[in-house]
C-alpha cells in the first residue's frame, strides 16, 4: 500500500469526465445510494476540481432535501431551499477566488 497513489479511492463517487464533444463535455457522479448525477457544461476549460467541488455541493444539498421530514421518497423535490441551494451553486460553478 503507496499512501501517496493518486487515482481514485474506494468512497470516491465522482466518475469524472464521462463524454466531450466539440462543445460540451459530460461529468458524472454517483451517489453511496445510487442516485446519479449528470452535468453538462459548455466551459470546455473546466477543472475536475471545480467539478468535484460542483458535485459535492449539490450532493449536500440533495442529502438535506431527501432527508427532510416532509419529503416523501420517490416524489419530486419540490423545497424553495433546495432549488435556491441549486441556483447558487450552478451560478457560482467554474468561479474561482484564487488569484
Amino acid at each position: 500500500n503507496n499512501p501517496k497513489k493518486t487515482g481514485p479511492t474506494l468512497n470516491e463517487t465522482f466518475l469524472g469526465l464521462l463524454y466531450p464533444t466539440e462543445n460540451y463535455k459530460v461529468y458524472g457522479y454517483l451517489t453511496n445510494t445510487k442516485v446519479k448525477f449528470i452535468l453538462v457544461t459548455t466551459d470546455l476549460d473546466v477543472r475536475d476540481a471545480d467539478v468535484r467541488n460542483f458535485f459535492r455541493r449539490f450532493h449536500s444539498a440533495y442529502v438535506d432535501a431527501v432527508s427532510n421530514p416532509f419529503h416523501v421518497p420517490g416524489k419530486k423535490i419540490t423545497s424553495r431551499t433546495f432549488a435556491e441551494r441549486v441556483s447558487t451553486i450552478v451560478k457560482s460553478f467554474g468561479l474561482s477566488t484564487a488569484v
